[in-house]
């Protein structure tokens, strides 16, 4: 995982968040985009030239689920957060295959929302991905307070048997 690292801190310093300094931005970083957590699919770290930071999370979702939450990458929000708190999902993603043969796909549900029923949702977007890497933004104000590990952040994948490339999904908490 230190490659991920290494990539993440790449990204960073890429990234069209803010001219801020790169200890500024990394104390606004609320998960650990080093260490996603991958469910319902094969995931691998894979060296790609294009990606920012050399690197990327390979993940091959096994099939169409039942619902598109059957598959997904994220992890947990390890600090807390306030109520209207401006918070930011950056990611990278591309297609890599698709098992139909099309050559875009949406990921329907990027968001950050509750850890346990109901599983409410704080804020989320959407994202049309074919096979060149783009960089994608989700934005929105937190609705309340929330302690460390009451909030996730998930992205779902199971819309089709598919391969898909992630750079490092950063959550960042950019304060009132």
């Amino acid at each position: 995982m230190a490659s991920l690292k290494l990539c993440v801190a790449a990204v960073l310093v890429a990234a069209p968040v803010a001219a801020l300094a790169q200890d500024d931005l990394m104390k606004q970083i609320v998960n650990d985009p080093a260490a996603p957590q991958v469910d319902g699919a094969k995931a691998t770290l894979i060296d790609d030239a294009k990606a920012e930071g050399g690197k990327a999370l390979r993940v091959q979702v096994p099939k169409k689920g039942a619902n598109p939450w059957d598959s997904t990458v994220g992890g947990p929000i390890k600090k807390p957060i306030n109520r209207g708190d401006h918070l930011v999902i950056l990611y990278s993603a591309r297609l890599e295959k698709s098992d139909s043969g099309a050559t875009t796909t949406t990921l329907p549900y990027t968001a950050l929302q509750l850890t346990a029923a109901p599983y409410s949702t704080i804020l989320q977007g959407s994202a049309d991905i074919g096979p060149e890497w783009k960089q994608f933004q989700v934005t929105g104000i937190s609705n309340a307070n929330y302690k460390p590990g009451e909030l996730k952040v998930t992205m779902q994948l199971a819309t089709a048997k598919q391969v898909v490339d992630l750079g490092p999904i950063i959550v960042l908490d950019k304060g009132q």
